[in-house]
């Protein structure tokens, strides 16, 4: 039987946890007993707010900033986490590049593919790869990326198309480097479909009749679904599972 405190003892880092799912998988973590590393782009402040909620829970925390678009900042990042705690035994890969709201959403069609390139693709590589030889090195580990469930289905506009085709490239990586790193590092996937973050909180009401529609479980996806299912994925639950694609999207068939 797995302990409600399953995760005691593991050292984590959650990258793009200030906000909406990151943060919900590092308090998600923090329940089940993990230290857990928080990462930010911009907003110390949130990453601060998140880390004491961590200790709160009774785990180690720590806050590390970067921009995931500079690649030294990047390997800076993997060296200083893996340095903190004398190694880590996950890795969650969950941060992006928001070109759906904000002043990124007013940018051109290439502006948001030079940037979701940098940071959902290069970095993806580069630093999974990074911690994925350090944890060959250990013995053990767990890598989780983050997809998107209609990468494999498509999406029309220009948003699907920017993300079919980044997210894809991350999908395809993750079952490649679990090869790579097998038997000793786990890495796997999870796939969300519609969850309500900033974006969802302010959709129209056109979108908000597709979402219900497209979803066999009738309602948005919250972050601690996808929170959830990166605590299993880490866990002592998912030791068989390795090269695998979670889609978190309430039973959406496309």
């Amino acid at each position: 039987m797995i302990s409600a405190r399953e995760l005691t003892g593991m050292r984590v880092a959650v990258l793009g946890s200030t906000t909406g799912i990151g943060r919900a998988v590092a308090l998600k973590l923090a329940e089940a007993g993990a230290d857990v590393i928080v990462h930010g782009r911009s907003s110390v402040d949130e990453a601060e707010k998140v880390a004491g909620r961590v200790r709160n829970l009774g785990g180690r925390s720590a806050v590390m900033m970067a921009d995931l678009a500079d690649r030294a900042a990047g390997d800076h990042l993997v060296e200083t986490a893996w340095n903190l705690w004398g190694g880590l035994d996950a890795w969650l890969h969950l941060a992006g590049a928001d070109t759906l709201t904000g002043p990124s959403a007013k940018l051109s069609f290439e502006e948001k593919l030079d940037m979701l390139w940098e940071v959902d693709v290069v970095s993806t590589l580069r630093l999974c790869k990074n911690v994925g030889r350090r944890m060959v090195g250990q013995g053990h580990g767990s890598i989780v990326t983050m997809g998107w469930d209609q990468a494999e289905t498509g999406m029309e506009g220009d948003s699907g198309e920017l993300f079919t085709a980044i997210k894809g490239a991350v999908l395809a990586f993750t079952r490649s480097l679990a090869l790579s790193l097998a038997p000793r590092v786990r890495v796997n996937a999870v796939s969300p479909g519609w969850i309500k973050t900033d974006w969802g909180e302010t959709a129209s009401s056109v979108w908000q009749e597709r979402v219900l529609k497209e979803t066999p479980l009738d309602r948005w996806g919250q972050p601690d679904d996808v929170a959830d299912a990166c605590r299993f994925l880490i866990g002592p639950g998912s030791s068989f599972l390795t090269g695998q694609v979670v889609r978190v999207n309430g039973g959406a068939v496309r």
